[in-house]
């Protein structure tokens, strides 16, 4: 496990979340493996482009992309069993495997040529989309071998082709490890034997590898896990962390993710004390970030006032942090001034409203930043909805990595509020470069053009804790926080 997870993880073990039973009847029987999900009850079972975290769950056990993430956050064979790619970096060619259709009919390479090229249609005007833009050309070679061409080298192209989304479908039907039955608000996932599907039988029963998942709110999730109805209880973030110290936990029961991806806020209002991109900065400056968490007694949490984090894998390019050489009273000076200066020049006092998902995370955030920001002459007020926002909280595990995803989520056509063109042009340019190095140098001047607007105050790193009951394999801590039913079930995908 990496250092920060460690420290982090050892602070999360000193907090009592819920007592504990190191064995109880419900969470691993004759039923399967019970697992609970963070999010509303029927969310699990969404089935557009636009996937909850429990919705993702449930695609990636049942319907399979070529490739795959697997517990450990890494690309393995799906579909696709082998491939290869070309010297230039630009051609991705996977010959699939001998797999056959619910109906019984082949998997041929043209089914996947067409389900890929019918989602990334889809995809359009989504992030998701703007992150597929790499993809030049879909071309089936045999019956069983596909292509996909890129404008450009794009190492980082196997995670992105693993996203639930690009599950390879026909008429409605997809191929994967595990079968959906719905029960109410639980969905059963059942594994599939292999010989319906075309592959090899195996030795044992796969009859008694099941997962029953549910979907509550935090507080009833955690309360579930806590009357051993639960095995595992996945997607905690920080705003759903529990405070209370409500008695002893056991060892080994949290576990912790070292997730990458955007935790701050997005500015969704330019005008008034927003309209000036210096006000917008002081915002940003005057944030004691490694105090931030301190209610949370994590140490250990990466902070960033960076779009891109500097440690990102593949981004050997240094990039320092913001204000060099200024310390935290010489920022808040500098910001204080500003404020000053425009409430004397407007006659107005300088308020900020700020949209927080609900939670007891969210109360101690808000608390920090309201005395964080009245250093410098700022009142910060919470509102229920994030439309009547000036400033929304996001919280976004990165889907693959790489700078492109993170300056994606600020392009122009999808958020609102202030942007920055000129960075959008610069990412679009990065998609035709030669080499990868090219293509890294465009990044970087799209952050630094992204960072001078100022539309995003970034905080850090996306927290993301599950809880595990003590002897249920298949859980690894990950950057992508996904947790693979499957592997919950001791199921191996292919």
């Amino acid at each position: 496990m990496p250092v920060k997870a460690r420290s982090i993880l050892a602070a999360l073990l000193a907090l009592a979340l819920a007592p504990v039973i190191g064995s109880c009847s419900g969470a691993n029987d004759d039923d399967g493996v019970s697992v609970v999900t963070i999010g509303e009850s029927d969310s699990i079972f969404e089935d557009g482009l636009r996937l909850s975290p429990g919705a993702q769950l449930v695609r990636d056990a049942t319907s399979s992309g070529i490739v795959a993430l697997n517990a450990e956050g890494e690309v393995v064979p799906a579909l696709g069993e082998s491939w290869i790619v070309t010297e230039d970096g630009r051609s991705f060619i996977f010959r699939l495997r001998q797999l056959n259709w619910p109906d019984g009919e082949p998997l041929t390479a043209e089914d996947a040529r067409a389900s890929l090229v019918r989602t990334i249609a889809a995809l359009r005007g989504t992030s998701l989309g703007l992150d597929l833009r790499k993809v030049e050309e879909i071309r089936a070679m045999t019956n069983r071998v596909i292509e996909i061409r890129l404008t450009g080298a794009m190492p980082e192209f196997l995670h992105l082709l693993a996203q639930p989304e690009l599950a390879i479908m026909r008429d409605g039907e997809s191929i994967g490890p595990m079968v959906l039955e719905r029960d109410g608000d639980t969905a059963i996932l059942q594994a599939v034997a292999p010989e319906t599907i075309g592959l090899p039988e195996v030795g044992g029963d796969r009859a008694d590898h099941r997962v029953r998942l549910r979907a509550l709110a935090a507080e009833d999730a955690n309360a579930a896990f806590s009357a051993g109805e639960a095995a595992a209880l996945l997607n905690g973030t920080i705003f759903t962390l529990p405070l209370a110290d409500t008695g002893p936990l056991s060892r080994g029961t949290i576990r912790l993710d070292s997730a990458i991806g955007l935790f701050g806020m997005i500015v969704t209002n330019d005008q008034g004390f927003l309209s000036e991109v210096e006000n917008r900065e002081a915002l940003s400056m005057s944030i004691d970030r490694p105090a931030l968490l301190q209610p949370f007694s994590l140490s250990g949490w990466q902070t960033s006032a960076r779009i891109v984090p500097p440690d990102l894998p593949g981004d050997d390019i240094l990039q320092r942090e913001r204000w060099p050489g200024m310390s935290l009273d010489a920022r808040r000076n500098a910001a204080r001034a500003r404020v000053t200066a425009w409430s004397r020049a407007t006659g107005q006092d300088a308020r900020v409203r700020i949209w927080l998902p609900d939670g007891p995370g969210s109360d101690r955030l808000f608390d920090a930043l309201s005395l964080d920001y009245a250093t410098i002459g700022v009142e910060l007020r919470r509102v229920r909805f994030s439309q009547g926002a000036d400033l929304v909280m996001i919280d976004r595990v990165a889907r693959y990595p790489s700078a492109r995803w993170f300056l994606n989520q600020f392009n122009c056509t999808l958020v609102t509020g202030p942007c920055a063109p000129d960075a959008d042009a610069l990412v679009t340019e990065s998609l035709q470069a030669d080499d990868a190095q090219e293509a890294a140098n465009l990044l970087v001047e799209a952050e630094s053009a992204l960072l001078a607007q100022e539309v995003y105050i970034p905080l850090g790193a996306p927290v993301r804790w599950s809880l595990v009951r003590s002897g249920l394999e298949g859980f690894s801590e990950n950057p992508w926080a996904r947790h693979p039913l499957y592997a919950l079930a001791g199921v191996e995908a292919w």
